[in-house]
């Protein structure tokens, strides 16, 4: 096997966009993530995420979301017999 190709494995600072920070090991000396136990709703308990009902509300403000036609429906493709 070769040597020296493999990236160096160190403890690494994780922070949440809730604030939360806390420490693993990775490749990188610094992770930036969306989402953390702390918050997750799967954890939490609660029916959304707030960072997420925030973001979603601001982005949404004032805006109408247009009204999508529906698609055409095509014929049924005849079915060939043959072999």
């Amino acid at each position: 096997m070769k040597e020296k190709i493999h990236p160096k494995y160190m403890q690494a600072k994780v922070q949440c966009a809730c604030g939360n920070t806390f420490t693993t090991g990775s490749t990188k000396p610094e992770l930036h993530v969306e989402v953390c136990a702390k918050c997750h709703p799967f954890f939490t308990g609660s029916s959304t995420s707030s960072t997420s009902r925030d973001a979603w509300t601001a982005s949404t403000s004032g805006t109408r979301s247009p009204t999508r036609r529906p698609r055409p429906r095509r014929p049924p493709r005849a079915i060939s017999c043959r072999r």
